[in-house]
């Protein structure tokens, strides 16, 4: 008899153990990058893995979104003379920083500029949108 997973809108009660293995190089790296963010390995591997299917999701749009510019069916990003205005956000999803391209975390600040003309927009990370003539 299979067990039902639980429903979305309740909380998971506890927390599953996954084992894996992994080379002796990428435990070093590991170990060290959690080191260095002041966190356990589980709680870096925990946070990685839970964003990784965000980000998954997001390239999987950007890779569409790229598509239809190759195929001239759409605009990649806004001239940055197109801004007609920016706008300081807390992200909902990954991104990717149109400016220089720094990986934005679900949760993290950044800004929005709104095109003057046409349905698009342009993500800036929060040091970029710090260094935007206003």
């Amino acid at each position: 008899m299979s067990r039902k997973p639980p429903p979305s809108d309740e909380p998971e009660h506890k927390d599953r153990v996954i084992h894996t293995r992994v080379p002796e190089s990428l435990e070093a790296e590991l170990r060290e990058r959690a080191e260095r963010l002041g966190m356990s390995v589980s709680n870096l591997v925990r946070n990685v893995l839970g964003h990784a299917f965000g980000l998954v999701g997001d390239v999987v749009a950007d890779s569409q979104a790229i598509a239809r510019v190759a195929k001239g069916d759409g605009k990649a990003a806004p001239d940055p003379e197109d801004i007609l205005a920016w706008q300081a956000i807390v992200l909902g999803k990954n991104a990717v920083c149109s400016r220089c391209n720094a990986l934005l975390a679900k949760g993290s600040a950044a800004a929005i500029g709104i095109a003057e003309t046409g349905p698009y927009k342009s993500i800036i990370c929060t040091p970029c949108f710090e260094g935007t003539k206003l």
